[in-house]
């Protein structure tokens, strides 16, 4: 399955109720072909807004994060667990995870990524099956599905605890060493 006959099966998706309160569904941005994909939770109001995922201020310290790294947009995959913006950015309910996740995961076994970072608890929560936080599970790595599944902290993270901001520097850092293999023992 290609990543636009995953798009065109979403549709303009009125699977669950937030599909009432969007603007804009946020199905994801980037490279098709990616090596990185990056998994976050779910829209926020300027991705509602814009229909691309992470433009808000977590998305232009994602930005900052990826350059830091030689990475940019361009290059990877982004997406969210959930396609629609939650009312006030609340968490995403069961059931609309639910609804969600086989989108997700046939975005990614279209995009046939060699490393995944959930960036906080609810992507990592649905990528591992688990029911662990993000802190614990933080600079550890999985496999699922053949995917290297890096759990890392959502970059609203330091907006929100500035003192977070060195711990997400090195979890971009540790991306890169996944992402670049050959280059990490150069």
């Amino acid at each position: 399955m290609k990543l636009t006959d995953v798009r065109d099966h979403l549709g303009d998706c009125h699977r669950c109720a937030l599909s009432e309160s969007r603007t804009t569904l946020v199905f994801g941005a980037g490279n098709p072909k990616a090596d990185i994909v990056l998994v976050g939770e779910a829209p926020g109001a300027k991705e509602d807004s814009d229909g691309v995922p992470f433009v808000g201020a977590a998305g232009k310290l994602l930005d900052s994060m990826l350059a830091r790294i030689s990475l940019d947009r361009s290059g990877i995959y982004i997406a969210n667990v959930l396609k629609c913006r939650p009312p006030s950015n609340r968490d995403p309910k069961p059931d609309e995870i639910e609804t969600c996740v086989p989108f997700l995961f046939d975005q990614l076994d279209a995009i046939q990524p060699r490393v995944v970072g959930t960036l906080g608890n609810f992507s990592t929560r649905v990528l591992l099956g688990t029911r662990e936080g993000i802190t614990a599970l933080r600079g550890q790595v999985f496999n699922v599905r053949g995917w290297t599944v890096l759990p890392m902290y959502h970059p609203a993270a330091a907006l929100h605890n500035g003192s977070l901001r060195p711990e997400i520097e090195r979890d971009f850092l540790r991306l890169q060493e996944f992402a670049n293999p050959d280059r990490s023992s150069a």
